[in-house]
């Protein structure tokens, strides 16, 4: 035990034990020059001040629970120092102790001990020696514990006798109101009276619990060292089912403040406790919570996990919401994207004026006009179905979002599709014999839009019938972020949408392929070739990005991507033919048309 005393990081020592069994511990630790301890003591050895005369330099500063003193019980110390040597020879034990006290021996004496000395080499008493003039542990009446605890003993059984004695027949605890007979005391009725008393002496109240049990009452001890040595038992507080101690009374083992007897510090909150294998309950180390979890609590043996809408602070010691994200009009991204957007908007429509305005020229006319009008006005609902994707997602939003995405592009490819046809048509109806443009005339043109944008609106509408788009509160993918997206609800759906955009873009590509070497000026075939390509850079770009971003960045690449190819479509096809209607109105000519 020594040995673990001398190794162990422990300073602090808990001993339950009597005196004679302390007094070997301490002559071991002095022995191995174990220094810097400091002792709690048990009720058994808290208070005895024969260990402080060899072991005065191991045990200042010792605490311990002393049960209650007494300061004074009347007239004990009295009737302690009546005995003389008149009085005693009857107890051997009186005896005894009288003979050691004064060096002495009493005639005719009962005592056939003798401690250290022959006997019979001791002076007789002559009657004359009185306990005052000398101390002795006997008279010692400044320490009254056990005494104290005998004297409240004595005082309980009375209390019970006095109510068993005042016990009214018919009216008492035992079977068919029976009382005890104080004549004839049973020990289990004297029992029951005395756990139901209650009294008070010198200043205390004696009660008991339920059980019949007395309340745990201590004084908390420190063994200090006078000024001339000796040990003072200073009381320093004391425990009563809670303990009250003063610390600025208390005298350390080691300097001024309370020793620390911790193999590991205490688990801050944010930190839970793991046991250090095959050591003591006491070692331990302090790990951080994990992700997503908090500990509030010192010394937390686990770790809580927080909900799914909240997230640890940095000291992980409390849940805190989430922060929401969200393409908002109030960030700059979102600013940018809709400025560009109405933009492109207002661009479509101002071309629109300016072919409206300059409907009755050759350039105008020659290029499909109503053809072109469409393809402007549904241009321009492109730019502004961006705008869609701006502000917080709710369901009726993501339900409106990609149907109106799939729907506004449909007939603008519808139209250039419509426009290369009509040129493929134009060359081939100039051939002897061919009257093709019959087949494709204004009508059939309009007919053939409106059936491509009707297609996508079918796909559309078994899509929001079948497995519609949701707003989704994504915790997945950011750990302290909350994603509101739209969800496509059915991934097939939204693949089928742009797929279908795909193929009228791909079939338009490959009509204006084969048209864009075909003559005259107002071939516009080249310009359409030149668009799909910039459309199929933007949209071939974008599927990967999609799949790979989340959040708020996969609704601005989506934007983008509109923008990106509403603008290709915008310039491609309109920018060459407003420079000549403003730039150079010379060339807008019939014969310049017609020119090859």
């Amino acid at each position: 035990m020594i040995i673990i005393f001398h190794l162990a990081s422990s300073k602090v020592i808990l001993n339950f034990s009597g005196e004679s069994e302390l007094q070997s511990i301490l002559r071991e630790i002095r022995r191995r020059n174990v220094t810097g301890l400091q002792w709690l003591a048990s009720e058994a050895w808290a208070t005895a001040k024969s260990l402080w005369e060899e072991f005065d330099d191991l045990l200042t500063g010792t605490l311990g629970f002393g049960i209650r003193r007494a300061d004074v019980i009347p007239g004990l110390k009295e009737y302690l120092n009546r005995l003389t040597p008149s009085n005693i020879h009857e107890s051997a034990f009186l005896a005894e102790f009288l003979e050691e006290t004064f060096n002495c021996r009493l005639n005719s004496s009962a005592n056939t001990h003798s401690h250290g000395v022959n006997y019979l080499d001791r002076k007789p008493c002559n009657g004359m020696e009185d306990l005052d003039d000398v101390y002795s542990p006997y008279s010692d009446v400044t320490q009254l514990r056990v005494s104290y605890n005998v004297y409240k003993a004595v005082y309980l059984v009375a209390h019970a006798l006095q109510d068993m004695s005042n016990c009214i027949a018919g009216q008492g605890p035992f079977l068919n109101g029976t009382c005890g007979d104080p004549t004839n005391i049973k020990p289990w009725q004297l029992l029951h009276y005395m756990k139901r008393v209650t009294f008070s002496t010198l200043g205390e109240k004696v009660i008991f619990d339920q059980n019949g049990d007395p309340i745990a009452s201590y004084d908390l001890m420190n063994w200090q060292r006078g000024h001339d040595g000796s040990l003072q038992l200073v009381k320093v507080g004391f425990y009563d089912a809670s303990p009250l101690i003063n610390d600025s009374a208390i005298q350390w083992p080691v300097g001024k403040q309370a020793v620390r007897s911790v193999c590991s510090d205490s688990c801050p909150p944010g930190t839970r406790v793991a046991r250090r294998k095959g050591e003591p309950f006491c070692c331990f180390d302090c790990v951080t919570c994990a992700e997503g979890e908090v500990s509030n609590d010192t010394d937390s043996l686990d770790c809580s996990r927080c909900s799914e809408d909240m997230w640890p602070n940095e000291a992980r010691d409390l849940c805190i919401p989430k922060a929401i994200e969200f393409l908002s009009y109030y960030e700059s991204m979102g600013m940018v994207l809709c400025a560009v957007s109405v933009l492109g908007a207002c661009t479509s429509i101002s071309i629109l004026a300016i072919f409206f305005t300059h409907k009755d020229t050759p350039l105008v006319r020659a290029n499909n006009m109503e053809l072109s009008f469409l393809l402007l006005l549904f241009l321009a609902i492109c730019f502004l179905i961006g705008l869609l994707f701006i502000a917080e997602p709710s369901d009726w939003l993501c339900r409106i979002r990609y149907p109106a995405f799939g729907i506004s592009f449909a007939p603008c490819i519808s139209c250039l599709l419509a426009k290369t046809v009509v040129v493929l048509m134009a060359f081939r109806a100039t051939l002897p014999g061919s009257d093709v443009m019959k087949w494709f005339g204004p009508n059939q043109q309009r007919a053939s839009v409106l059936l491509c944008t009707a297609i996508q609106g079918l796909i559309c509408l078994i899509w929001l019938l079948t497995n519609p788009p949701y707003a989704n509160h994504n915790t997945g993918y950011l750990s302290a972020t909350i994603i509101i997206e739209c969800a496509t609800g059915s991934e097939a759906g939204f693949w089928c949408v742009l797929g279908y955009i795909g193929f009228l873009a791909c079939t338009c590509f490959l009509m204006a392929f084969l048209a864009r070497k075909l003559p005259d000026n107002f071939n516009e075939a080249r310009f359409i070739t030149f668009s799909m390509l910039i459309f199929f850079a933007v949209w071939i770009t974008f599927i990967p990005v999609y799949v790979s971003t989340a959040g708020k960045y996969t609704v601005a690449v989506h934007i983008f991507a509109i923008l990106a190819s509403a603008f290709g479509l915008l310039f491609c096809i309109f920018a060459p033919k407003c420079y000549i209607i403003i730039l150079r109105p010379e060339k807008n000519s019939k014969k310049n048309m017609m020119r090859k």
